[in-house]
């Protein structure tokens, strides 16, 4: 009776929430790849030929300058560069991202513009089956709501695939394909393939709630204590503007973030002045030669920025090339003026809440585990999307298909009886 009621509960939530799971598994197949993907298609903007062995690089206050003077009245908000010396430097200007060629100051604007539209939409349809504005709540409730179906019918899915018997003859149908046809062959499918792909599947789903739920997010801060997702940024500093000290060129700041974490991969700077000093409240010019990329001082502000006369620090965000987590980042600050390291905070100094959410984010894409583990998350959503064909097709057979009488022995004329095979 147990097994029935399941049965019937896996059934009935199948043929309910089939449509949205299809959707959500089928772009969630695309977006486990999706940086490699735009990368891929990308590559002529971001990649370029290296120059001879010593060729010296532009410093980042050039690489800002030109990239200002090539778009008026704009402003470089951020700036990364990368360990491999045939990436560009990625530069943003506000909603605007560019490619800069370090060694010759060649600008080159962001490429795959039909890939990255594509993945929007599919991001779209992920997360609010691309239900936009006032309808974005609605599309994020069904998503949400299909993920804990999803769920529902991962889990009950491996309670009516337990075998009644233990043996090889009636586990090797539903634990490797056969060359079954039909209703059988869609049996076959669904129980191999659910089998090998409920595992990835429900912690793709787990680690999807708290993206769909706030409660679940407030559920693990609570469970694990006040927590930030990012690492906790250091104030700044609140001793007097040094005197007779001079600000130190960005490239100088790098060079020793450089040094000190020389396992970096790449390496992400927000300038001052750009998007977030605007929000911030950083502003000013900074020292000659600098350019509007730089300001010297934080004035205070209403919002909790730092007192007036307080030396602003200058972070850097560092992926590292042995991390682990591998999606783990390391925050480094400097005095801009004596280029002293003020605080480096990584995956270890973060609270438990925040390490656990680091996880279940990239835990979702398969991103934690690198391409193995994104190909992973990727080959189970194509076998959820496998999963709703033949569990539509077992259901349509179930309540639509001619119901065959069981066909007795067909006996020939002085022929033996050949016995008939079913298979339920």
């Amino acid at each position: 009776m147990f097994r029935k009621t399941i049965f019937w509960v896996h059934l009935v939530a199948g043929l309910l929430a089939g449509g949205i799971i299809l959707i959500m598994s089928f772009t969630g197949a695309v977006l486990a790849f999706e940086k490699e993907i735009v990368a891929w298609v990308d590559r002529e903007a971001t990649r370029m030929a290296v120059p001879a062995t010593g060729a010296p690089r532009l410093t980042v206050e050039e690489m800002v300058q030109r990239t200002q003077a090539a778009h008026a009245g704009s402003r470089v908000a951020s700036l990364m560069v990368k360990s491999d010396p045939a990436a560009a430097v990625t530069l943003a200007l506000g909603t605007a991202t560019v490619y800069l060629n370090p060694y010759t100051g060649e600008i080159r604007p962001q490429g795959a513009v039909r890939t990255r539209a594509l993945m929007r939409s599919m991001t779209a349809w992920h997360r609010t089956i691309a239900m936009s504005g006032e309808q974005r709540t609605t599309g994020k409730a069904i998503t949400g709501a299909g993920n804990f179906v999803f769920l529902a019918l991962a889990i009950t899915g491996l309670c009516i695939w337990m075998p009644r018997q233990w043996s090889w003859r009636a586990l090797r149908p539903s634990v490797w394909f056969t060359s079954a046809r039909g209703k059988a062959r869609d049996w076959n499918w669904h129980n191999v393939i659910g089998l090998w792909s409920t595992p990835v599947l429900i912690v793709l789903t787990l680690t999807a709630l708290p993206i769909s739920y706030a409660w679940v997010s407030n559920l693990i801060n609570r469970l694990n204590g006040p927590v930030d997702a990012v690492a906790p940024a250091t104030p700044a500093v609140t001793v007097p503007l040094p005197e007779g000290l001079v600000r130190q060129p960005f490239q100088a700041l790098l060079a020793a973030v450089q040094t000190e974490v020389p396992d970096w991969k790449q390496i992400a700077l927000r300038l001052e002045g750009g998007a977030a000093g605007r929000r911030g409240g950083t502003g000013g010019r900074g020292a000659a030669g600098e350019g509007r990329a730089a300001a010297a001082v934080a004035p205070a502000s209403a919002a909790g920025g730092a007192p007036r006369n307080a030396v602003a620090q200058v972070s850097f965000t560092i992926r590292e090339a042995h991390s682990w987590p591998r999606t783990a980042n390391t925050t480094v600050a400097l005095d801009p003026y004596t280029g002293q390291m003020l605080s480096r905070t990584g995956y270890a100094q973060m609270a438990t809440g925040a390490q656990v959410r680091a996880w279940t984010r990239f835990l979702h894409t398969g991103e934690a585990f690198g391409p193995v583990g994104q190909l992973v998350a990727g080959l189970a959503c194509l076998g959820g999307c496998v999963l709703v064909y033949t569990g539509f097709a077992l259901s349509w057979r179930r309540f639509f298909g001619r119901r065959e009488k069981p066909a007795g022995p067909v006996v020939a004329k002085d022929e033996p009886a050949l016995a008939s095979v079913s298979c339920q």
